[in-house]
């Protein structure tokens, strides 16, 4: 299975040293999920596996690990939801998170909404693409949608581990969901697909699972940065307090516009804190 950002999950259990690991990861989870079930009926907890080792997509010369688990059942949203604010992401029917030995390089982060305010430079996006028509659909996956993927993968990420993807791959990616998924589609005034995005609506934000867009479009800069702007926008709508963004990473340039939204969460062993700077 084929993971936003590069990567594969393998359905396999790990053995020997990773055994060990897998399970003191799964011992710590059921751990901190008992506590967020606290005063509710919790089914069983679900069992947690270790992907073998891949080199990392974003820090040369490093060797990625992942801990997951299914999202299956009646709970499936309420588990998805737990996990992401235990730094957790979804891909398809699997949450998933780094694990990687000797290296917490990547960290989850999610934006307040409440208390953001834009920058000068993100205002001006704000006005540059006021003219975009944005709607939500449900998790359908169409052929223009894969057309723009199909570019944007070949213009910001060739050498990842999307660009294979065929359309039975993006299919999968968009409708095999077990949450409350939309996918928002951004046109342009004349209907042209400018830019979409996958998206998760939890209880208590939205989470952005995988945005593309034109990439190469002569005056529309900054898409992925205004998608960013346009879900803060509809979370507030909604009274929701924060956008999950995923994973940043320091010093991996592809992560850098994460960063420039303030003020920005990280998790840390002491949970969620305002980030520096």
């Amino acid at each position: 299975m084929a993971m936003a950002g590069g990567g594969r999950i393998c359905h396999r259990h790990a053995s020997g040293r990773g055994h060990t690991r897998m399970i003191e990861e799964h011992t710590l989870l059921t751990g901190i999920a008992g506590r967020f079930a606290a005063g509710r009926s919790q089914p069983d907890a679900p069992a947690f596996y270790l992907t073998p080792p891949t080199p990392c997509p974003y820090l040369p010369g490093r060797m990625e690990r992942k801990i997951f688990t299914e999202l299956s059942g009646p709970a499936a949203s309420e588990t998805a939801e737990m996990l992401g604010r235990l730094g957790f992401r979804r891909s398809q029917s699997v949450a998933y998170r780094p694990a990687c030995e000797r290296c917490s390089a990547c960290v989850a982060v999610r934006i307040p909404v409440a208390a953001f305010r834009p920058s000068a430079s993100q205002r001006r996006l704000l006005r540059a693409h006021a003219g975009l028509v944005a709607r939500e659909r449900a998790p359908w996956s169409t052929p223009e949608q894969y057309g723009l993927l199909r570019e944007y993968l070949a213009l910001r990420h060739p050498q990842g581990g999307m660009t294979d993807m065929d359309a039975v791959d993006y299919a999968d990616m968009v409708e095999q969901t077990p949450v409350d998924t939309v996918m928002i589609e951004y046109r342009e005034p004349d209907g042209a697909l400018a830019a979409a995005c996958i998206t998760d609506v939890q209880r208590d934000g939205l989470s952005m699972i995988y945005s593309f867009y034109n990439a190469d479009h002569p005056t529309r800069r900054g898409l992925g940065t205004w998608i960013i702007l346009d879900h803060i926008a509809r979370a507030r709508a909604l009274g929701l307090p924060y956008v999950y963004l995923g994973f940043w990473i320091e010093g991996a340039p592809r992560m850098d516009y994460k960063a420039r939204f303030r003020p920005l969460e990280r998790l840390t062993a002491a949970g969620w804190t305002l980030a520096e700077g």
